[in-house]
């Protein structure tokens, strides 16, 4: 009997950064949705689930992978606004677009409380047809993800799923034999 995933609830979102305009699990149907859940004095967060967003935005080819960060603020609201997240993201050069999760009874924020988030970092894996594959409370490893990405990306696939974050067209230092950041490459290969 084949397994029946939940369709992922729509994103209730005050207002986004980094997107030039609102955006829809609808719009971004086709595509796998990594969707991070984080709050901006989340120790966790800032050392393990922003880096790794952005670790998965850099992989994956935006075509096929959409990388998304939730501020869901569920404790103190009072110092965690939106001209506060606009700075923090700034800072940590996050690029991905971000949404701030909207206001609903209580303190547990709208998208939070429909995704039935327990708290931050959350990570919850969307595939191409709009269905919950993964919703994963706490620090994930970062192979874990990439594999679990993988799958789903792989999932009426098309041809092309990583991108070289850097570097020359093959991805490669230009230097045969030379080191980088990504690297050394062995000379003659």
């Amino acid at each position: 009997m084949p397994k029946i995933f939940p369709p992922a609830p729509a994103l209730q979102v005050a207002q986004w950064l980094n997107a030039d305009s609102a955006l829809t699990l609808e719009s971004l149907r086709g595509r796998v949705v990594v969707l991070h859940a984080f709050q901006m004095l989340c120790p966790a967060c800032v050392s393990h689930g922003l880096p790794q967003a952005k670790k998965t935005r850099q992989l994956f080819d935006a075509k096929d992978v959409a990388v998304i960060g939730l501020h869901t603020v569920f404790e103190h609201q009072d110092v965690m606004t939106a001209a506060a997240l606009a700075a923090f993201v700034q800072e940590y050069r996050l690029m991905f677009p971000i949404g701030i999760d909207a206001p609903s009874r209580g303190s547990i924020p709208a998208t939070m409380r429909a995704y039935q988030l327990q708290g931050t970092p959350s990570v919850v894996l969307i595939d191409r047809q709009g269905r919950i594959r993964l919703s994963h409370f706490g620090l994930l490893d970062d192979m874990a993800l990439g594999a679990a990405i993988g799958q789903l990306a792989a999932e009426e696939a098309p041809a092309t799923l990583i991108t070289r974050s850097s570097g020359d067209a093959d991805g490669l230092a230009s230097a045969r034999g030379g080191c980088r950041g990504e690297g050394c490459q062995a000379d003659g290969a």
